[in-house]
């Protein structure tokens, strides 16, 4: 009898302490290719699992191409496309690990083709993206800018700078992923009614926002956020014929991508009344020093209006989430081991 207590045991140490060869193995010889600027912890969580890496933020897109087939993971933030002409000879590669929330900058099709598992950080950076739309559109509503700048050159003008309650405001999500449902969260925290509608999920109101058709916020909605990805469905999803669809004017909020939303559009509604005011974070063209001429005009009148709220692709980019995001991004590297 004690020898078998005695056996049991020891099998019992030998299963706790001893993992399948196979594993030991995957985890090995694990090797990760960094070509993004990356916060410097992940190398400490990365050395913490033993696996193997190379940090390459300095990387263009023939480097990363040439260096593909010695790896089993891509970490990247948007540095290049990548498409078939990028992945089609990184036989060992296994998984894409974007950095950020979106995936428009991988084939997915191609991606999937080829048996690599793509993901991404949403829930690294989803607060910060909340607490950004927040910041935004509470700035928006109380003139906090204008008023900024009118005090700091001696203007006290208070009645031109009354502002508008967010209390008692209907604001209507489009997307209620990591995004959209961290961002209801906070505006159910100022008494507001939040109306959701999402196309890829069912059962999804909760708490916090009620399940909706697109509809049913464009006739409800005084503020309107956009928590999205862009698709060819969703490119200009936010176009003149979508504005002119709702009921009553309203306030837009874009966080997402800046080609889910028709700039010229906006100016335009802005001009007739349709668009009460803008909070921007993205544009249809980020790189504001080679706009083509009609972007240019829509630009300057966008950054001259005192009804609208303009940022530089800044939603979810805090300290707190540069280093959550490596938290994230090696947690789902684990668990697809």
């Amino acid at each position: 009898m004690l020898l078998y207590v005695f056996c049991c045991v020891i099998l019992y140490y030998f299963c706790r302490t001893v993992q399948p060869a196979s594993y030991k193995k995957s985890c090995a010889t694990m090797k990760i290719l960094i070509a993004d600027s990356m916060h410097p912890s992940l190398f400490g969580m990365l050395d913490e699992q033993k696996w193997e890496y190379d940090y390459h933020p300095e990387y263009k897109r023939e480097d990363i191409k040439n260096a593909l087939p010695g790896y089993d993971v891509l970490m990247i933030r948007s540095k290049t496309f990548l498409d078939r002409e990028m992945l089609e000879n990184a036989q060992k590669l296994r998984f894409i690990a974007r950095a950020g929330a979106g995936l428009d900058l991988i084939d997915l099709e191609v991606a999937k083709a080829l048996n690599i598992e793509v993901f991404h950080a949403g829930a690294g950076n989803r607060d910060a993206v909340a607490e950004q739309a927040l910041g935004m559109l509470l700035a928006l509503f109380n003139n906090i800018l204008r008023a900024d700048r009118q005090v700091r050159d001696g203007i006290w003008d208070r009645e031109g700078n009354r502002g508008v309650e967010l209390m008692g405001k209907t604001v209507g999500l489009i997307g209620y992923g990591n995004n959209g449902s961290a961002t209801a969260k906070r505006l159910s925290g100022f008494g507001c009614k939040v109306l959701a509608y999402d196309k890829y999920r069912d059962n999804y109101g909760d708490a916090f926002a009620t399940e909706s058709s697109i509809e049913e916020i464009q006739q409800e909605a005084d503020v309107l956020s956009l928590h999205i990805p862009l698709t060819d469905i969703t490119r200009y999803l936010v176009n003149e014929e979508f504005i002119s669809a709702f009921a009553k004017p309203f306030y837009l909020m874009n966080l997402s991508r800046g080609e889910v939303v028709k700039l010229k559009a906006v100016t335009e509604a802005l001009e007739n009344g349709k668009i009460k005011g803008a909070c921007l974070d993205v544009l249809e063209n980020e790189k504001i020093g080679k706009l083509t001429p009609e972007q240019q005009e829509v630009f300057d009148y966008l950054r001259a209006s005192d009804r609208v709220v303009l940022t530089p692709h800044i939603a979810g980019w805090t300290h707190e989430s540069y280093v959550r995001i490596n938290e994230v991004l090696v947690e789902q590297i684990q668990n697809r081991l």
